[in-house]
């Protein structure tokens, strides 16, 4: 069995409390939450640095349309993407968006990525979608010609059912 020489806090610090330890703890304000949980007092003034940064605008370009987002700089390009689906009608995952001559993955922060003020992103639709789009149309073109040829053939039957 190995003996430990002094006793030490599984943290690193000594657990011997000294005058030190007690002042700082004295030095803490503690509040109630309403769930019970006691936690440490919050300054509000205390670090400006905590406030969420303001939102910058940015030119996206879709096509001959220009767009003018307002969007937080420390979101990913997914959020930007769920922002445009609202006002191109395309789904984020058939959204492409590049910056500075590179498509951005969906997981690249825009400001890590030098997205700032101003700054000009186009947006391009997915070409794999294009055809899943297209193969999807003339499929619904078939089923709505099969649609109405038995539309048309009840109506006969429903004339022919009179007679008989």
């Amino acid at each position: 069995m190995m003996r430990r020489s002094g006793s030490k806090n599984p943290m690193g610090g000594s657990i011997t409390g000294g005058s030190s330890a007690k002042r700082d703890a004295d030095a803490i304000e503690w509040e109630m939450r309403p769930g019970g949980m006691l936690v440490q007092k919050r300054d509000p003034n205390a670090d400006p640095a905590l406030k969420p940064p303001p939102n910058a605008k940015l030119r996206v370009t879709y096509g001959s349309a220009r767009l003018e987002v307002s969007i937080n700089l420390q979101t990913t390009f997914g959020e930007l993407k769920k922002l445009l689906a609202v006002e191109t009608g395309l789904q984020p995952n058939e959204q492409r968006l590049i910056f500075k001559g590179k498509e951005r993955d969906t997981s690249d922060f825009l400001d890590i990525s030098g997205v700032k003020e101003k700054s000009k992103i186009v947006l391009i639709e997915d070409p794999s979608s294009r055809e899943r789009k297209y193969i999807e149309m003339k499929r619904n073109a078939k089923i709505e010609m099969a649609c109405k040829a038995i539309s048309e053939i009840c109506g006969e039957v429903d004339k022919l059912a009179e007679q008989v």
